[in-house]
């Protein structure tokens, strides 16, 4: 045994005598810290400080071999290869925000498409959005049509039993003498029907397409009548069939007369009278234009609002344009 070894065996016996045996905890630590010691191998080369093994000791520490500490500075060596520095965390960030030339073009792409999508699908909500509209509009518009005609029909049935008869209009002989002019001067068949419209108590007839110019002549140059302005022409898309509507007024006497005709829907047509009121030349032309109402004998009947290559005639009832965005 070298000195060294007996003198650590000293120092431990020294320790455990001085020990207070009302503490047997530390004897027993300081005797398993001397069987550790003597049991450990001596490393060939290696310094041993006798304080520390002597404060190992009284600590009831175990000395690690110097195995033990090669493994745990390896272990330390693994979890430094594994840490990530500040440093490597910014460049990989900064490798990642750098974009790809085939990711950005093919994001472009996607972006595009995607955009077009949306616009076309927009594009069908919107028609689908007019028609609907459209179909919406027309069923009110029948609806209101119906009602009216309920309404109409019940006022008529109503006035036969309860209402008080209305008085004769003070323009009735007016109208029993047009009518009669009109038989005597063109024809039985040339009137009808004859009636008071009650918005403005004006002598209203309808005559036959076919007597319009003769019964026109008429109404102009016959001394009782002197229908010299004509004040408007009008057409009318009455669902079933068209009208056109003539408004005189005798510049002579003061007096208020209205003509109708009534023409086909499929084919309307109408002789024009601008031969003897020239006022009817732009009128005919306008309800040309707007409903598609012919007029034989018009010197230049040609559209005068719409553009010549327009399909369609707008005020028709039944028209849908073209271009719905129009």
């Amino acid at each position: 045994m070298s000195e060294r070894e007996q003198q650590m065996k000293q120092d431990q016996t020294v320790r455990a005598g001085t020990a207070e045996p009302s503490d047997p905890p530390a004897a027993e630590r300081a005797e398993q810290a001397a069987g550790t010691n003597e049991a450990a191998p001596l490393v060939a080369g290696a310094d041993v400080n006798p304080s520390r093994i002597d404060q190992t000791a009284a600590e009831g520490e175990e000395t690690p071999a110097p195995g033990a500490e090669q493994r745990e500075g390896d272990g330390v060596s693994e979890k430094a290869r594994q840490t990530v520095t500040p440093e490597k965390q910014a460049d990989s960030s900064k490798q990642a925000d750098v974009p790809k030339g085939g990711d950005e073009s093919g994001s472009a792409a996607e972006g595009a498409t995607a955009g077009e999508a949306a616009k076309n699908e927009a594009g069908v909500k919107a028609a689908d959005s007019a028609d609907a509209d459209k179909e919406a509009k027309r069923k009110a518009a029948a609806e209101a049509r119906a009602a009216r005609a309920a309404a109409k029909a019940k006022a008529d049935g109503d006035g036969g039993e309860s209402a008080q008869p209305k008085p004769p209009s003070p323009n009735q002989p007016l109208l029993d003498r047009l009518v009669d002019i009109l038989k005597r001067e063109v024809g039985e068949d040339a009137v009808e029907s004859a009636w008071i419209n009650p918005i403005g108590d004006i002598p209203t007839v309808s005559l036959r397409a076919e007597r319009l110019v003769d019964c026109a002549r008429v109404l102009r140059d016959h001394p009782e009548l002197q229908l010299n302005y004509l004040r408007n022409v009008a057409g009318v898309d009455m669902e079933t069939h068209m009208e056109v509507v003539y408004h005189f007024i005798s510049l002579n006497n003061k007096i208020n007369y209205s003509i109708k005709v009534k023409t086909d829907r499929e084919h309307p047509s109408v002789p024009s009278v601008s031969e003897v009121w020239s006022t009817a030349n732009w009128n005919e032309r306008e309800i040309y234009d707007l409903l598609g109402i012919d007029f034989p004998g018009h010197p230049d009947l040609r559209r005068i609002l719409m553009p010549d290559d327009w399909v369609g005639y707008p005020l028709r009832k039944d028209y849908v344009p073209a271009d719905p965005e129009v």
